[in-house]
């Protein structure tokens, strides 16, 4: 029996984002970005040939969308409302996808005012009623209300084909009854507002139960559920709406007719070769045989491996020009313009960048071709002080302007976030760029570090000059101003060469190493961001600081007294000595073990284990682990907060470093802003000295449970998705499912932190043995709490196994966003040091694709706020899944709708969460009652 003819409809949007989110950013010999156009070309290929193969008739077309603007606007202008600009790579992209679509020689179909969605629907409809069969090619959900006998949905992306039963297994509902429940839950992508809390489940139960939206709100006198009654009543008009704006049209005119879809059996390789080969698509090229070889040689070779084939040139510090003229500056200005490319680097008078005052700069043109240009320098000390032949700042700065802004020159940095602060101050900026601590970080991070010196040894087999060796050290150490040139030349401009052959190094393993999308999308763009956040710093209240310095030296007193008071005798309680003989010798506490140095050991882990102990004396434990707290909290916030406000803007200047954590992670330093602890009240207190100017407030903006939010998708736990989408108390949800109480059943306050804390152990990989102290239980209860966690929620044990078992054969797992994260320990010979390396590999996609997300949303921020007109609100701090704002009081409210927008929407376009972001805004006059 013959076959019916079979037509091919391509979801051209979601291969173009599939193709660009899985390849590097590529360009052709003009420099033009094509990575997306590269993978969709090869996909549509690769399609065309297996329909080609097949014995029936085939048809096939592409079909995109014509424009932003569908008729579901004009019904309600909110729709895709949220969705980001496609990034500034991919928009030339799109005119040559249509082009590489007819050079494979298919239609592309496209409709002013309709969406690809309508146009599929229509084509698979006319193609159905004339007795064809038909593949649907996308992961667009909206487009499963077509599925039935003879039409299948084929998603690429997890290379499943859904029909019938498959979207009864992942939705609930057969194909024909899916817009109901799309209507229902709503789409937070494309804007459709659905109803508040009905996630896909609730939905489906609904929908199943009532037969269509319509009988869903007519029965919902009869829902038991209060809150879902009350947000079905609300939210009626917006649920029809929401029927309307899912439901395909799907009797369009067809344009071409569906006759005109049928594939050739010939490749057209005149039309097809030329394509590839002005593209520099050499592998598709291969393809095309003979014709493809020849036209593969007329293809430029790619200026990255040109540099990367370049032989080493020794270094010769001695060869380095020291620049002291203006018509020698030009020249190397010039020569950098030429050559489209410059490393660059600062010298300055301290490691404060907000603070420092420019000495001199050092240029590099390519390996062993590099200058140092004095500013200011002088020769003697104090009064005796004199300046040396150098150009003023006055004379080189506007000179050098223009070039570190010229956008056809790239300048190359390392840690180049410091340059850009430093040179904030004279009015300069530094774009395009690329910084090797960050390229060097998404090759290996976890794996060494990233520093300069570092990385000159490890990569070229070369040890800088250290600072000390041109500066001396100690109370002898000369600032760099006082460096004699010869000596500053030597090192400054040997930092610009080293640079320079490390871009060199690590550049072109960005896409071999498929860690180009952590370095473009993540890590790069934030360095700007980073910088001015950096300079604006934020205020601090020396006066409240100095108050609760005071207060907790009065608290740090009275808890002396009363540890002396349980000790029997004064001793210093900053003594580990002292502190030791006074516990296991005097009181007798059991358990003490000395070291090698004969003193017992009192670090907080044990003083921990003795505070849990119910025995005589063990109460001086408790006090002392109290005491050193408000020691810590008083030496490092409240007495050197005090020191650290910057004397010029009367605000503190924190630095964010962005290559230390493996997973991503910012990490706060001079001072750390991250660390204050929180748990207690004493701690939350210091944030109370962060204050807004006059005029202003500050904003927190907090990612709630994003780690936990981003396990349940991660490790496709449906419970916690549905309880997510619901908007229910995830806590106590875990705590009736592992203390085995009934769905219903009442949760007091302890048993919902012990669930909180199970909640945030397990996605830490922690052991029985960690929970049972965590909890204060025996390590068997524990590990029957964990066992009866993983048995609820078992794609979390699934996830667990999966990644434990892919990091010992990789020694590395990755974030949802492709950042690498090395984890060596996973081959030690120490089996507790192998334990700890998958317990930190279960956890570290999680983190890091948090860490991923609220980078993105840094990235964002700016534009969004700026785009509402919000010029006064400024981005101050980041702590991990925190952002700080300061805002005028006028522009609070609406800033605040601004940031959680942005804040909740971050995961996407890249990525399509299966649980909703939440994001908690607060205000106030201080970070702790904003918080």
């Amino acid at each position: 029996m013959t076959k019916p003819p079979h037509l091919t409809l391509i979801d051209g949007s979601g291969f173009i984002f599939r193709a660009y989110h899985r390849l590097p950013p590529l360009t052709d010999p003009e420099g033009t970005p094509v990575g997306a156009v590269f993978g969709f070309t090869s996909m549509l290929w690769n399609l065309i040939e297996a329909a080609r193969k097949s014995p029936e008739d085939d048809y096939l077309a592409v079909i995109l969308d014509a424009g932003k603007h569908s008729f579901r606007n004009d019904l309600y202008p909110e729709y895709k409302a949220n969705r980001p600009e496609p990034p500034e790579d991919l928009r030339p992209q799109f005119p040559l996808i249509r082009d590489a679509v007819n050079a494979l020689g298919v239609p592309c179909i496209e409709k002013p005012l309709y969406e690809a969605d309508d146009l599929i629907a229509s084509y698979a409809e006319a193609a159905i009623a004339a007795g064809m069969t038909v593949t649907i090619v996308s992961s667009d959900k909206d487009l499963m209300q077509l599925i039935r006998p003879g039409l299948t949905l084929l998603d690429t992306m997890q290379n499943k084909r859904f029909s019938d039963p498959e979207v009864l297994e992942k939705w609930g509902v057969p194909p024909a009854k899916l817009a109901e429940v799309l209507a229902l839950m709503g789409d937070s992508v494309d804007n459709v507002p659905g109803v508040p809390g009905v996630g896909p489940k609730t939905a489906a139960d609904l929908v199943n139960q009532y037969g269509d939206l319509e009988g869903v709100l007519a029965a919902i006198p009869e829902i038991k559920r209060p809150k879902l009654r009350e947000n079905l009543e609300l939210h009626a008009e917006a649920a029809r709406l929401s029927r309307v704006l899912v439901e395909l049209k799907r009797d369009l005119p067809l344009e071409p007719p569906l006759d005109a879809l049928k594939l050739d059996d010939n490749q057209d390789r005149d039309k097809l070769a030329p394509f590839l080969a002005k593209h520099g698509f050499r592998t598709l090229l291969a393809k095309l045989g003979e014709q493809g070889r020849a036209a593969a040689a007329t293809i430029a070779k790619p200026k990255d491996e040109e540099d990367e084939g370049a032989p080493d040139v020794p270094f010769d510090l001695d060869a380095y020009e020291c620049v002291t003229s203006t018509e020698r500056l030009n020249w190397w200005l010039d020569e950098a313009r030429r050559l489209g490319k410059v490393a660059f680097d600062t010298e300055t008078s301290s490691l404060d960048a907000v603070s420092a005052d420019l000495v001199g700069f050092s240029l590099a043109l390519q390996p062993g071709k590099a200058c140092y240009v004095p500013l200011a320098h002088v020769s003697g000390e104090g009064l005796l002080a004199e300046p040396v032949d150098q150009l003023s700042a006055t004379d080189a700065l506007p000179l050098l302007k223009p070039l570190l802004e010229d956008a056809g020159v790239l300048k190359i940095g390392q840690n180049l976030k410091y340059d850009m602060l430093v040179l904030a101050s004279h009015g300069i900026s530094i774009a395009p760029f690329d910084d090797t601590m960050l390229l060097s970080y998404a090759l290996s991070a976890g794996l060494h570090g990233h520093g300069m010196d570092e990385l000159s040894e490890k990569l070229l087999g070369h040890t800088p000059i250290s600072f000390k060796d041109v500066a001396g050290s100690g109370k002898a150490q000369l600032s760099f101003a006082q460096v004699p040139l010869d000596k500053a030349t030597r090192y400054a401009a040997e930092d610009a060469d080293v640079t320079f052959r490390l871009w060199q190094k690590l550049k072109p393993r960005l896409w071999r190493e498929k860690v180009t999308r952590t370095y473009e999308w993540q890590d790069r763009p934030l360095v700007p961001v980073l910088a001015r956040m950096e300079g604006h710093g934020v205020k601090v209240d020396r006066v409240e600081l100095a108050r609760m310095s005071t207060e907790f030296a009065g608290e740090m007193a009275r808890l002396e007294g009363e540890v002396h008071a349980i000790a029997g005798q004064p001793f210093a309680l900053g003594s580990p000595k002292q502190l030791g003989e006074i516990l296991f010798d005097k009181l007798g506490l059991p358990g003490g073990k000395k070291g090698k140095t004969g003193q017992y050991s009192t670090d907080v882990t044990e003083l921990e284990r003795l505070a849990a102990l119910d025995l005589p004396g063990t109460e001086l434990a408790r006090k002392l682990l109290d005491w050193r707290q408000v020691s810590k909290l008083r030496s490092t916030y409240t007495e050197a907060l005090q020191q650290q406000i910057n004397p010029q803007t009367g605000r503190v200047h924190t630095s964010f470093s962005m290559a230390v954590a493996a997973t991503g992670r910012l990490a706060s330093t001079d001072p750390n802003l991250q660390n204050i602890p929180i748990r207690t009240a004493m701690g939350r207190r210091i944030r109370d000295a962060f204050v807004a100017e006059p005029g202003n407030v500050i904003l927190s903006a907090d990612y709630n449970q994003i780690e936990l939010r981003l396990m349940a998708h991660i490790a496709d736990v449906p419970e916690l998705k549905e309880a997510y989408a619901s908007g229910q108390d995830i806590h106590a949800l875990t705590a009736r499912q592992v203390f085995g109480l009934a769905a219903d059943a009442p949760v007091d306050r302890d048993l919902r932190g012990r669930a909180k804390t199970i909640n945030f152990s397990i996605i830490y990989g922690i052991s029985a043995f960690g929970l049972a102290q965590r909890l204060g239980i025996s390590r068997g209860e524990a590990q029957e709490f964990i066992e009866r966690y993983l048995d609820r929620y078992h794609g979390i044990r699934r996830y667990m196994a999966e990644t434990v078992a892919k990091v010992r054969e990789d020694a590395f797992v990755t974030t949802l966003y492709g950042r690498r994260i090395n984890v060596p320990g996973i081959r030690s010979k120490v089996q507790s040091e192998r334990g700890g390396a998958e317990r930190a590999a279960i956890n570290a996609p999680v983190q890091g694709t948090a860490a991923d997300i609220i980078k993105r949303a840094m990235i964002r921020m700016e534009a969004a706020l700026a785009e509402a007109g919000l010029t006064g609100t400024r981005m101050l701090l980041q702590v991990h899944d925190e952002l700080v704002f300061e805002a005028p009081e006028s522009e609070a409210e609406t800033a605040k709708g601004v940031i959680r927008t942005v804040m909740e929407s971050a995961a996407g376009p890249a990525l399509a969460l299966s649980v909703p972001l939440g994001v908690e805004v607060g205000t106030g006059a201080n970070w702790g009652a904003a918080h």
